[in-house]
């Protein structure tokens, strides 16, 4: 394949793929927490239920400074906890709470949901399989490593 065609196809895959997480993300629940809060909560879920800020801010992309307006309000709204790490007692973990997990999983629900109705009205068998054999080329693109760093973004319950 040529440089420009293979240019030309990451751009559409880009475009499209940038187009559907919008379309994602307007299917959310109705609540009060912002998109950047609700990022957090599931990166702190995906985690296996506590991180440290440092870590959150790298998963991100942001700086540890940029998380504490966010993290003080979860934490106000009872989503989540920080406490001394028992391995490092310095550092802190953040955990998310009873109450942030099941904000989580209700985020995800709806939007799984309609993705699932999305594919199941406006695909066919073939495209909904072809879309089933992307997704694990799609982690690959996204785990990828930035900076000579590898980003391991999938959820905990892959990783067995």
């Amino acid at each position: 394949m040529s440089t420009e065609r293979l240019a030309s196809n990451a751009s559409e895959l880009r475009e499209a793929m940038l187009a559907l997480t919008r379309r994602l993300r307007r299917q959310r629940p109705q609540h009060y927490l912002t998109p950047s809060q609700m990022q957090i909560l599931g990166d702190v879920e995906r985690s296996g239920g506590s991180s440290a800020p440092v870590d959150l801010a790298a998963m991100q992309g942001v700086r540890i400074q940029s998380l504490t307006s966010n993290l003080n309000s979860l934490e106000a709204e009872g989503l989540v906890t920080r406490s001394p790490d028992p391995g490092d007692r310095r550092r802190l973990l953040i955990r998310i709470t009873d109450a942030g997990t099941a904000l989580v999983a209700a985020d995800r629900e709806q939007r799984d949901s309609w993705l699932a109705q999305a594919m199941e009205s406006e695909l066919g068998q073939l495209e909904r399989d072809v879309l089933h054999l992307a997704a694990p080329i799609l982690w690959k693109l996204a785990r990828r490593p930035e900076n000579n760093v590898a980003v391991d973004l999938r959820p905990r319950s892959e990783e067995a």
